[in-house]
């Protein structure tokens, strides 16, 4: 069954934005991954809807209040939208890990909550991940797995990259969000073609 649309699912530190090990706490500290933004841009004129699924547990530690969050992912929307790009909407766990919830990260909640909003089946939906927890709540969820290698899985070894690949099967290596986007328009390309030649 084809999906109602086209949505993918991005993580938000280390693939739009560098990561900081002290969190985001201001738009200033939020500084684009090169060439994410524009990555986003070119999908979404191909049609694509983008959403955002982040661990933010600076909020449940006190080192970030809502205020801050939503003004950080303001400035992300705005630096998007100066490159023609959007983001639908950002889903943020904001607890820790001891607060034992089910959207936190590699739990699937926020994933099915997304599904729930845009009608969805997430076997359809790639989701973008750039650590081993990220890609074991795609796994949980039933989304396409896909790891890129521009945050936080820059620096993993080979050896590391196969144990995470042999640990969440199917799972498409990227270097950058800019190479992902060009593998799905690709690959939607060459799907069309061939659906193309079959009328």
């Amino acid at each position: 069954m084809l999906p109602i649309l086209k949505l993918i699912i991005l993580g938000r530190d280390g693939i739009l934005n560098e990561f900081r090990e002290d969190h985001i706490k201001a738009p200033e500290e939020w500084v684009a991954v090169p060439g994410a933004l524009e990555a986003v841009a070119r999908l979404n004129h191909a049609g694509w809807h983008a959403v955002v699924a982040t661990n933010q547990s600076g909020i449940g530690r006190g080192m970030i209040d809502m205020a801050a969050v939503n003004a950080v992912h303001a400035h992300m929307m705005q630096r998007l939208q100066a490159l023609g790009g959007r983001i639908d909407a950002v889903f943020f766990c904001p607890h820790t890990p001891e607060d034992d919830c089910d959207c936190r990260k590699p739990l699937p909640g926020l994933m099915l909550d997304i599904a729930r909003r845009y009608g969805v089946d997430l076997q359809e939906v790639p989701m973008v991940c750039d650590t081993p927890r990220d890609l074991l709540a795609a796994q949980a969820a039933g989304c396409e797995p896909h790891l890129v290698r521009s945050g936080r899985a820059a620096a993993l070894d080979p050896a590391q990259v196969a144990q995470l690949l042999e640990q969440v099967p199917g799972t498409i290596v990227h270097r950058d969000l800019g190479e992902l986007a060009t593998h799905l328009l690709e690959r939607e390309h060459l799907r069309d073609s061939e659906s193309g030649g079959l009328t």
